[in-house]
């Protein structure tokens, strides 16, 4: 004879909890704010939220916090663009996280006096379609 077993009830939708993975901050969100007038895409991508323009990675949102030196907006460029993006932005300078050599990844510095302004002339140059800001990543090719 079968033991008799006591049934499961299954769970209503309304009683399940609901575990949410939860989101970090966007860092320096006004710079999305600025972009909002183009079609933009966003991946995180090493811990900081990645933009792209169509194919091209543009900017990087990083903050750390700890006053890391690399926080802050970072320029997707390459090295022949730096010494005109530098007199557009005197406080920029190659990201440290990468070592000593110079990169296409420049940095304005969360920390710099001129940031947001900064910043807010990046997003300007990301609209213009600027040659000097962005590139496609080898992924994307």
């Amino acid at each position: 004879m079968a033991i008799p077993r006591p049934q499961k009830r299954a769970a209503r939708l309304e009683e399940t909890p609901v575990l949410a993975k939860r989101r970090k901050p966007i860092p320096h969100d006004f710079v999305l704010e600025a972009l909002d007038g183009i079609s933009t895409e966003t991946r995180p991508m090493f811990g900081c939220l990645a933009i792209y323009v169509g194919n091209k990675i543009v900017l990087i949102l990083r903050d750390k916090g700890g006053g890391d030196v690399d926080n802050g907006v970072w320029l997707a460029t390459t090295e022949p663009h730096h010494a005109s993006l530098r007199r557009e932005f005197p406080n920029m300078r190659s990201i440290r996280i990468f070592g000593p050599k110079v990169t296409g990844w420049q940095v304005l510095p969360a920390d710099a006096p001129d940031f947001e302004e900064s910043a807010l002339r990046a997003c300007e140059l990301v609209i213009a379609r600027d040659p000097r800001i962005g590139k496609v990543p080898a992924s994307r090719k």
